[in-house]
């Protein structure tokens, strides 16, 4: 599929793909500003950002901002990453004009009215102890600063109590001001429409925007060495995490990395880590191993929550595992099955045209363009055996492995 980019005078870039055979639009404003750019007391600053984005403007109240396109069946969202912040919509196309304007408004012209501060400060509270009650997700935000400890990408994305409860208006506006930098922010575009009429609608909007530089640098990290933690819990099931650092967004070797992982713990029923925990021995209702990159590291982990009385066995069948993918070479079916495998879910992935949208948004600000699928496709398909086998030696190196674990109490 072919898609489009043009860069405005304030360096905000616009991506547009169209898609003939839907009737919906998605698009987003994809900032190049997330949890890892916070100070230590700045902590979930930026997700109470993304929250504060649909309580007001200056010329909007919440529910104004709420009913715009829920009125016309679309949906109107956003999120917040460790490195990225995202307000995106899905409106049919005859609504896409209220669909931008409404994403400009909360993007660039937010008030952060006090009032509504107060309010949602307790909403945020409560999503933080929904997430305390939740071990499989609260395990993934710890091991993150397990891994990343002392730095901010080990933080929470959503802060602490502390930092929460003391966000003020000012603060917000200061964040920005610091952080903002237009020519790290993508509007993408991907539905039925035309890249003419995107343009005919988002550009005097994003023109109106003064080109602002940045001074603000991300600190990268460095110093890992492992770390074994047990931490007892009111909680009625085991819950293990079991990683390292590995590689950045742009380490050559990244795509064979996603291939290995997906043959370790990926989203299918086949993976090994699924056929020996859940499969053969019932171990585990779900077990996943993840590689997440980031702009100067990343990391690789597995995760799973058994009962107390076969943590130790799981515990052990996953490191079996982590010593085969290092030891034995994929013979040439398997490896065979596991790029087709790969290849597979990466073109379905396309298909999902709303997440496509925010992953033109991402790459085009992490890598100053969007690889084409089918590069990727020959990366994987020409990747050997023998690479796959040195990236797990690398990759998965037993000594330089960290766990955390919960125990019931």
């Amino acid at each position: 599929m072919s898609f489009h980019i043009k860069e405005l005078p304030n360096g905000i870039r616009i991506v547009h793909q169209q898609v003939t055979h839907t009737r919906l639009v998605h698009s987003g404003f994809v900032l190049d500003i997330g949890s890892r750019d916070e100070t230590m007391e700045q902590a979930g600053l930026a997700h109470f950002w993304e929250h504060m984005a649909f309580k007001g403007t200056h010329k909007r109240k919440a529910f104004h901002i709420l009913n715009r396109l829920e009125s016309v069946g679309g949906e109107l969202n956003a999120y917040t990453t460790k490195e990225k912040i995202c307000f995106y919509s899905t409106v049919l196309q005859e609504h896409f004009n209220k669909a931008a304007e409404l994403l400009f408004d909360i993007t660039f012209h937010s008030t952060f009215p006090e009032k509504q501060i107060e309010k949602e400060r307790q909403v945020i509270l409560e999503e933080m102890a929904m997430y305390r009650d939740s071990p499989d997700d609260a395990i993934q935000d710890e091991f993150d600063e397990l891994i990343f400890q002392n730095h901010s990408l080990g933080r929470n994305i959503l802060g602490t109590e502390q930092t929460v409860n003391s966000f003020q208006q000012q603060d917000f506006i200061d964040f920005i001001s610091t952080r903002m930098d237009t020519e790290r922010i993508i509007f993408s575009v991907v539905g039925n429409i035309s890249f003419e009429k995107v343009l005919r609608q988002v550009e005097p909007m994003l023109n109106e925007i003064t080109l602002k530089k940045s001074l603000f640098e991300r600190s990268t990290f460095s110093n890992y060495s492992p770390k074994n933690l047990v931490v007892h819990k009111d909680i009625t099931q085991a819950q293990c995490a079991i990683g390292k650092p590995a590689f950045s967004l742009y380490h050559p070797s990244r795509y064979k990395l996603f291939l290995l992982n997906n043959i370790l713990g990926g989203p299918s029923m086949n993976s090994r880590l699924n056929l020996s925990l859940r499969e053969k021995h019932g171990y585990v209702y779900s077990v996943e191993s993840v590689f997440q990159a980031y702009k100067d590291t990343g990391f690789v982990g597995v995760f799973f929550g058994t009962d107390e009385k076969t943590l130790p066995k799981a515990k052990k069948l996953v490191m079996n595992e982590l010593k085969k993918i290092r030891t034995k070479k994929l013979g040439t079916m398997q490896l065979h099955m596991a790029k087709e495998q790969t290849v597979g879910q990466m073109a379905m992935a396309e298909e999902n045209y709303a997440g496509l949208m925010l992953v033109y948004g991402k790459n085009l600000l992490d890598k100053g363009k969007i690889d084409p699928l089918d590069d990727i496709f020959t990366i994987i398909k020409e990747t050997t055996a023998e690479e796959l086998l040195s990236l797990a030696n690398e990759v998965f190196d037993e000594d330089q492995l960290s766990s955390l674990t919960y125990l019931p109490n």
